[in-house]
């Protein structure tokens, strides 16, 4: 009987201590789970102003609440308001501290909805943002809450990422991995004005069917002059590749989805895909990231939604000639500077809007100190193609200001 007993006991014992090991295991293969840890990649658990507290989990869940409190929001209500604010990512690196600021002030200015703004920035540019965004007047303040965040990449590739194309291009490919509480987003590089609401485009996420995760534009409207299919040594989207300057994304889908590709039958991760897929052409892309994502769209053209060029408006659309039909009809949503045409003498009709929107005070009549003299400098600017057609340039602009000053009317 004392045989069977001390049996049974024994039993008891490895059933039990067999139950711990499951349990510990179980909890830290949930720990582990999260492939993006802060921490390891330099993420601080807060900033050190301390009225902008950053958690462990960016996004709406983290959102750094202005005025000195951190708002806690339910799921319920992180649904509830999806739609309400609008979600603008930028990546500002070495000299691009002023330019951010005018790519803000334009989503600022024109905006009716709250906006929320996403400012990835090397560390010794965070003080400069949070100082030049908090010198705004507060009646503009109240229009967008605004998180900082550092350059991050996988720590056993940051060096290669880092380098890809222009410094810290390559980190919007990572913002579904790193805003893993975001739900959707636009990503817009530094050179942007946006010459209507956000919430403009913002809407285009309602078009989406049920494959599309993100949108873009086409590189070029005029295949005799596009750059991919005359020059790309990789696959590309569509006849004439896409642009990534402006960048709509459902992030959720896109972190969701299994990619097609063409290195192995079987679909991949977004965090698995973009390590393997630059191992393979990083000796045939130029154009750093957004080769990467002509690629993947090239193998899945169905999550792709294409927007017309009149929001992804750039030098390569006038050059030339105009052309860009739908900015023909309806004008220029967004203006995208790229090349440094903002800073130099290529394009002056570009640079005219920039200086135009940088020159600006808050809270003077935007059709007196905005857009007349505006239109004024775009005078001097028809020996240029793109001078020629600026009247684009105003075209909508004008309709944004009309709109925004009869909002502040009301509201008074």
């Amino acid at each position: 009987m004392r045989c069977y007993l001390q049996a049974f006991l024994l039993c008891m014992a490895f059933t039990l201590f067999s139950l711990l090991y499951v349990f510990n295991q179980l909890a830290s293969t949930l720990e582990d789970r999260g492939d993006w840890d802060p921490k390891e990649q330099g993420i601080p658990e807060k900033s050190h102003d301390t009225r902008h507290v950053l958690r462990k989990r960016p996004g709406l869940a983290g959102l750094r609440e202005r005025g000195g409190l951190e708002r806690e929001r339910s799921s319920s209500a992180v649904k509830e308001h999806s739609d309400w604010r609008s979600h603008l990512a930028v990546v500002a690196c070495g000299p691009r501290l002023e330019e951010t600021l005018n790519m803000l002030k334009s989503a600022v200015l024109f905006s009716k909805k709250p906006l929320h703004f996403y400012i990835f920035a090397e560390d010794d540019l965070h003080d400069s943002f949070r100082n030049a965004l908090d010198s705004w007047p507060r009646t503009v303040q109240t229009k967008f809450n605004f998180t900082l965040y550092p350059i991050t990449f996988p720590k056993d590739n940051m060096k290669e990422w880092k380098k890809l194309f222009k410094p810290c291009a390559s980190q919007r490919l990572f913002l579904p991995l790193i805003l893993k509480e975001v739900d959707s987003l636009l990503y817009v590089d530094t050179d942007i004005l946006f010459l209507q609401p956000v919430e403009d485009i913002w809407a285009l996420l309602s078009h989406f069917n049920s494959s599309q995760l993100a949108a873009m534009a086409p590189e070029h409207e005029e295949p005799r002059i596009g750059w991919y299919n005359r020059f790309a040594r990789h696959p590309y989207y569509g006849k004439t590749g896409i642009n990534s300057g402006v960048m709509l994304m459902n992030m959720t889908r896109l972190r969701e989805k299994s990619f097609k590709n063409d290195m192995t039958q079987v679909a991949l991760r977004w965090e698995e895909i973009l390590m393997p897929l630059l191992q393979k052409y990083k000796l045939n892309i130029t154009w750093g990231d957004q080769d990467l994502l002509n690629i993947i769209f090239h193998h899945n053209p169905e999550s792709l939604y294409v927007f017309p060029c009149q929001w992804n408006y750039r030098p390569d659309h006038c050059i030339y000639g105009s052309n860009c039909q739908q900015a023909e009809q309806e004008g220029v949503f967004i203006l995208h500077g790229n090349r440094g045409v903002y800073h130099d003498d290529k394009q002056p009709a570009f640079r005219a809007v920039y200086e135009a929107i940088q020159k600006y005070p808050f809270g003077e009549n935007m059709e007196a100190s905005l857009l007349r003299p505006l239109e004024a400098s775009l005078q001097t600017t028809t020996n240029s193609y793109c001078g020629r057609a600026s009247h684009l340039f105003t075209k909508k602009l004008q309709q944004s200001i009309m709109s925004a000053q009869q909002d502040a009317t009301q509201r008074r």
